[in-house]
């Protein structure tokens, strides 16, 4: 079998110098810290048993989508779904994609245009980069979560471009950020873009089943919805399950059926995909509470126990269910990390490029089904090793 060039070699041997070579792991055995799944959506029975008596009633026994949405695989569970959507988030139009990167990538690369310009918080995750790499707009990135930066930033650029009259001006963030965990001022935000005719794009990941009334997101939570152009919401976070959405006007899902490519040449989710997601927001409307209740409470503990160590000055501020405590150098986090791996904890350590050199971290999640035993415990250990 052929090998790969010696550039490719280099770049691996870089990356064991730095003691950041990435390798694949089996599911972790040890108490969970590391998931995305904060409400336990993914291992809850009641979703499990509610999709296949879902895809029963339903009379579907295909395993496949067979097809991309645009052929054979826009079977009826996707239009159940997105209706439900659709009334969940209040918004006039939403479009199922198979994940988050399709849906950061496939709009992205398709809706701002040449000559448009798209300015980014410069945390943005890396779907979102990638997917504005591949536009023909300009784009520019600012300050993290500095309204002022984006502000001047603007300024800037208008004094050195000529801005053409139909020029469209995208403004993009996230409500709650995936490494930081840390939230926008959402409503400044929201409050400058309609002032100057912008239109703002919201990243809603890491909020949805955690913010809000019921779980619907920070932009609802705050009652901006109809003010935003466009969210995404991702399924493969708090609603334990896979894919994403686009949520937006219906001349907004229109076009994207028409030019996001990630959308029209991929075969679509399997139904049993669909229907999972169908049944997580269902148990989220009906008996999630109880599992938001208790991840608020195991939050509020993470914090308190934070406080009484004396390791706030190790951590991100936070109030969302990420906690980041900054351990700077691939070796000293990655160090704590095994440590507490050794101790029954899975907290994982994360590296340059996901963040900054100098900014590694030991990235918690808290969980519902977290104990707070379990918290303290590696709060503890974490201190002694720290």
């Amino acid at each position: 079998m052929s090998t790969i060039p010696d550039k490719l070699h280099q770049k691996l041997k870089n990356r064991v110098k730095d003691n950041s070579l990435r390798s694949l792991g089996n599911t972790a055995s040890e108490v969970d810290f590391t998931s995305n799944d904060y409400l336990g959506f993914a291992r809850n029975e009641t979703i499990f048993s509610k999709t296949f008596q879902s895809l029963l009633n339903h009379n579907i026994a295909e395993n496949g989508a067979t097809g991309s949405r645009l052929l054979s695989g826009n079977h009826e569970l996707y239009t159940v779904l997105e209706q439900k959507l659709e009334k969940f988030h209040d918004t006039e139009a939403a479009l199922v994609f198979n994940s988050g990167y399709d849906a950061n990538v496939g709009f992205f690369s398709a809706v701002p245009q040449r000559g448009d310009i798209i300015f980014y918080d410069e945390h943005i995750h890396a779907s979102i980069r990638d997917g504005i790499g591949m536009s023909h707009a300009k784009s520019y990135k600012f300050s993290h979560n500095d309204l002022s930066a984006l502000q001047a930033k603007i300024e800037t650029t208008h004094s050195v471009l000529d801005i053409e009259k139909d020029t469209v001006i995208y403004v993009v963030t996230e409500s709650v950020f995936s490494m930081d965990g840390d939230i926008p001022d959402l409503k400044a935000f929201t409050k400058f873009c309609i002032a100057k005719g912008y239109r703002l794009i919201v990243d809603e990941a890491h909020a949805i089943g955690v913010l809000g009334k019921k779980g619907e997101g920070y932009v609802q939570d705050l009652k901006l919805q109809k003010n935003i152009f466009a969210r995404i919401v991702t399924f493969g976070k708090a609603m334990g399950a896979h894919g994403a959405a686009i949520l937006g006007s219906a001349d907004l899902k229109q076009y994207l059926i028409n030019f996001s490519r990630s959308l029209i040449y991929s075969t679509g989710l399997p139904p049993h995909g669909v229907a999972t997601i169908i049944s997580a927001y269902t148990y989220l409307e009906e008996e999630g509470q109880v599992e938001r209740q208790e991840l608020a409470d195991k939050l509020k503990y993470f914090k308190e126990k934070v406080k009484k160590l004396k390791l706030e000055k190790y951590f991100v501020h936070s109030d969302a269910a990420i906690q980041s405590c900054v351990v700077p150098s691939n070796n000293k986090v990655i160090i704590v990390s095994e440590k507490l791996k050794d101790k029954g904890f899975d907290v994982k350590a994360i590296l340059p490029p996901t963040v900054p050199e100098g900014q590694e971290r030991l990235r918690f999640c808290v969980h519902s089904y977290n104990a707070k035993e379990e918290i303290g415990l590696v709060l503890e250990l974490l201190s002694r090793y720290l």
